[in-house]
């Protein structure tokens, strides 16, 4: 659909319900906007958010990102993504202009777009700072915030994109909360780039488990989900996740989630910090989503870590991090041989899609 219907009453204040793809005809759907998910792993399914939680949510990070009426958006993410729906989102809130980014992602034409579109704030994945780092682009200078949602950025791309202007603020968040939970916010762009802690948003109360895993509760929350045509409701104000995080003073940060941990050795480890310590040996070299860690069934040890990177990428760079990373890793912790694929599929976000990786390899 044409981006620039949903910066307009119309959209915003019609009953009837609507998705990215076609969803079933259910009563209890009206005024909501459907996302079809399945997180980072899992079964498929449709996030149902009413499109006053879905405001609710702009209105927190505009007022968090200094937005306003003189403000521009830039809409550079997929609109079936709560990410790129949140951007439209946030303009009709703030009553301010939105930009839309068309064509083939390119870090040169998009640089060359947010300066002539004027574009104040956007949103972007890690992939995509990257690639401008790569490029070595300056930011335009009436650039104020990005916000980098969708995974990990590591530290040295972050400061590397900070050094070149474009001021990268890191983000957590999730469908079931009409995008972001926790935002940095525009006093850090003074500092060098951390990934975390993330303060929560306002709007936002949480909640860590026994086990450290987050729990939300809040205005811009989920009303229910959609699974093979049948609505089931949130029954609780509260909305257990399966991502464990440390959360001290409202300031929060990742810690992965608890379903891709597997034992190794008797040991339980997440294949996505390996993943991070592995960016951050490439001193940002590795580009996000090029490369994976999955666990792979064994008899003797439970499971075995293989690192699988695409063929494209310098395997003497590959080399190299590997022999770093093998120099400092816990036996438990240790890299099978790499595998190299021609591609890693990924989602419309650039997330990896773990489940069709591991049928690859």
């Amino acid at each position: 659909m044409d981006s620039s219907v949903l910066t307009c009453d119309a959209f915003w204040n019609d009953p009837r319900p609507f998705a990215a793809g076609e969803i079933p005809d259910l009563a209890e759907l009206a005024g909501h906007v459907l996302f079809e998910t399945s997180g980072s792993s899992g079964n498929p399914k449709w996030v149902a958010l009413s499109k006053q939680a879905l405001l609710v949510s702009a209105r927190a990070v505009n007022e968090h990102l200094q937005v306003t009426e003189e403000s521009r958006w830039g809409l550079a993410l997929p609109l079936n993504h709560v990410g790129g729906f949140g951007v439209a989102a946030r303009s009709y809130a703030a009553g301010c202009g939105m930009e839309t980014y068309r064509g083939r992602w390119n870090p040169i034409l998009f640089g060359g777009w947010v300066a002539r579109a004027g574009v104040t704030h956007t949103s972007l994945v890690p992939t995509q700072v990257h690639d401008l780092v790569k490029a070595g682009l300056e930011a335009p200078p009436a650039l104020k915030a990005i916000v980098v949602g969708g995974g990990h950025l590591d530290p040295a791309t972050g400061r590397a994109a900070r050094d070149l202007g474009w001021p990268v603020l890191a983000s957590y968040g999730m469908s079931e909360a009409a995008s972001q939970i926790a935002t940095q916010g525009l006093d850090l762009l003074e500092m060098p780039y951390q990934s975390a802690p993330i303060p929560l948003l306002p709007v936002w109360q949480a909640e860590t488990s026994p086990e450290g895993l987050l729990s939300i509760a809040g205005p811009a929350l989920f009303s229910g989900y959609v699974r093979d045509g049948c609505f089931t409701p949130r029954t609780s104000p509260w909305h257990l996740t399966t991502d464990r995080v440390l959360l001290e003073d409202r300031q929060l940060t990742p810690m992965g989630r608890a379903d891709n941990r597997v034992k190794v050795l008797g040991e339980l480890v997440d294949p996505e910090s390996i993943e991070r310590e592995l960016a951050e040996l490439s001193g940002g070299r590795l580009s996000p989503g090029t490369y994976a860690v999955v666990a792979v069934p064994d008899e003797r040890a439970g499971n075995v870590l293989l690192p699988v990177f695409e063929s494209a990428l310098d395997p003497a760079l590959v080399a190299s991090v590997l022999e770093l990373y093998d120099k400092r890793a816990a036996g438990f912790r240790r890299l099978r041989s790499a595998r190299f694929i021609s591609d890693i599929p990924h989602s419309g976000l650039g997330k990896i899609k773990r489940a069709e990786l591991m049928k690859l390899i």
